[in-house]
């Protein structure tokens, strides 16, 4: 089976699990009910939780930045910035929301070289995000416990925090590490992956102050992000309180690390599953979902106008001396 037939499989299977979703979905609901609910909004708050998205993003850029900074990578804002954005650009497309992390670490890599390092950027960025995803989302079940009326909350939560622990160990602990890649020792592209990834996030030992101010910018990042769908509720006028969404919306944004087309369904299955369990209608549920999708669009189009205007030969790649930014008479 050729690579191009793989690709096409994927997104086909991507695609199908995002329409199959979104179409049990609007069974449940009425589609003129989620309308409504979304035009009811109120547009300044929207507004405002549009540029909470996009403060959001940046954060997450210097996030990037200090990895690199600390793994010695030379490379200018632009390119930086370029290929984070076109990152969220592919996310739209490409499999499950850490789609776009290939793109970004192949593309910046042709153009400053030092590939391992900016492997290893990308991994220890991913991997702090997720750091900061459980930790929000574990203290804040904890601390609003008797406000959630969802016992089976705890479960995601768990499982989230176990695999943390797991991936942890296995990347940054050498007895846990040998001892995991004993155990997939037959499976070889696994313990290879395991094993490429254990020496790139080495890179960053004695470099502990960066890695743990990273995951504290994680864990403002995942505050802001609740903040932001705590905004849409209020533009929608929804009961529903802050804590709840520091509770659920770290949890929806692992559920989008599942197959889809940029989250596409599985985001509107996981908020309308949490949001009905504290008094919120399914429709409008699905359409605070969609709003902040809409949100995700608009700001994955500025990367692909990134993408389409900087970009030789319309690849993820460019030239070692970084041509930059096309002008405007060429």
């Amino acid at each position: 089976m050729t690579e191009r037939v793989k690709n096409l499989l994927s997104f086909c299977g991507r695609l199908g699990l995002s329409a199959v979703l979104l179409g049990w979905l609007f069974m449940q609901v009425n589609w003129k009910d989620i309308i409504v609910a979304v035009r009811q909004a109120d547009p300044a708050l929207l507004c405002a939780a549009f540029a909470v998205t996009v403060v959001i993003q940046f954060v997450v850029l210097l996030r990037w930045m200090l990895f690199m900074k600390a793994l010695g990578l030379n490379a200018s804002f632009w390119q930086v910035c370029r290929y984070f954005f076109i990152g969220l650009f592919g996310n739209l497309f490409l499999p499950t929301s850490i789609g776009g992390d290939l793109i970004k670490a192949i593309g910046l890599s042709r153009g400053v070289g030092q590939r391992p390092k900016v492997f290893a950027s990308v991994v220890l960025d991913r991997l702090s995000g997720f750091a900061g995803l459980v930790i929000v989302a574990l203290i804040a079940y904890i601390i609003g416990t008797r406000m959630v009326d969802a016992p089976l909350v705890i479960i995601p939560i768990v499982i989230l925090t176990i695999l943390s622990l797991l991936v942890g160990g296995m990347l940054f602990n050498q007895k846990f590490y040998l001892f995991f890649g004993g155990i997939v020792s037959k499976f070889p592209r696994v313990q290879k992956g395991i094993m490429d990834m254990h020496e790139d996030v080495s890179l960053m030992k004695g470099k502990k102050r960066t890695g743990f101010g990273c995951i504290l910018l994680s864990c403002v990042v995942q505050v802001m992000g609740a903040y932001l769908y705590y905004l849409i509720s209020l533009a929608m006028h929804l009961p529903v309180s802050f804590l709840h969404y520091l509770i659920f919306a770290p949890i929806v944004s692992a559920a989008t690390f599942l197959p889809s087309i940029g989250g596409l369904g599985v985001r509107e299955v996981g908020w309308k599953a949490f949001l009905t369990k504290v008094g919120v209608g399914a429709d409008a549920a699905i359409g605070l979902s969609l709003i902040s999708f809409f949100f995700v669009i608009v700001i994955g189009l500025i990367g692909g106008v990134i993408y389409v205007t900087t970009v030789p030969g319309r690849r993820v790649q460019c030239d070692e001396e970084d041509p930059g930014p096309v002008s405007a008479s060429s």
